[in-house]
């Protein structure tokens, strides 16, 4: 089998915002990417306790199944300063370190006017150290074969960009649909780094919102289903050994 590797590495500090690409990454055991979900924008009163920090559905923030505008804004998260970006149509729309409550309010006050119209309440910007606003209550990395998305390039005749998939590692080399020929078993990436594969992805109706424009223009869980009898496209993986990796880094 040929061999595998990194092709490209995300994370994705506000959900539903932006990714941003790694030039390599530290992957900790029972960790999420560092940074990755750290933060979400709550949709009306939620009930998450930063305290005492819980999974909590997806549809509880603003996110991109139901809130397509959101992948019309290029956003940025600055790790040391805390400062985060939004940007729209190559201007900044607004600025505000999300460690203060200054700079959270900032931010806040702006998608309580971009996104008014799918409010159930006042946006605020939640986090809590150490917890990640994953869609899953594991700590997980998500991994998509480009394999697989090319498989569905070809069933249904369109261009499909791999990041309507929003996966912290994306990964070349191995034949499409392989991934879930790994569930319960182990990966190795580089020279430390091992991940245990614990559950397929799910797609849901965000896939089909174009990160660029913002458009709703693909049926991606249909097109899986109709094609290839599920609606799954990717894995998760738990960190069980550490260690440093970044693109071009063989998986066996």
């Amino acid at each position: 089998m040929t061999l595998a590797k990194i092709d490209a590495i995300y994370r994705y500090p506000v959900k539903g915002l932006s990714p941003e690409r790694l030039s390599s990454v530290a992957l900790l055991v029972g960790k999420t990417l560092p940074a990755d979900r750290r933060y979400a924008i709550e949709n009306g009163p939620s009930g998450f306790d930063p305290a005492a920090p819980s999974y909590f559905p997806k549809t509880r923030f603003l996110m991109l199944m139901k809130n397509e505008r959101l992948a019309e804004l290029q956003t940025g998260y600055d790790d040391t300063t805390g400062v985060f970006t939004v940007h729209k149509g190559g201007r900044e729309a607004a600025r505000g370190s999300l460690a203060t409550a200054e700079g959270r309010k900032a931010i806040e006050d702006f998608f309580a006017v971009y996104s008014a119209d799918d409010l159930h309440g006042p946006p605020k910007i939640l986090s809590s150290p150490g917890h990640s606003f994953s869609d899953v209550s594991k700590k997980v990395v998500s991994i998509v074969y480009l394999a697989s998305v090319a498989a569905l390039e070809k069933a249904t005749a369109t261009k499909i960009n791999p990041l309507r998939f929003r996966a912290n590692l994306y990964v070349a080399g191995w034949p499409a649909w392989h991934e879930f020929d790994l569930l319960d078993g182990e990966i190795s990436i580089g020279n430390t780094a091992r991940l245990k594969i614990v559950k397929r992805i799910v797609r849901c109706p965000a896939t089909n919102v174009d990160p660029d424009t913002g458009a709703r223009d693909l049926t991606i869980p249909e097109d899986l289903k109709k094609n290839f009898g599920h609606m799954d496209c990717g894995i998760y993986g738990e960190v069980i050994a550490a260690g440093t990796v970044a693109p071009g880094d063989t998986i066996a």
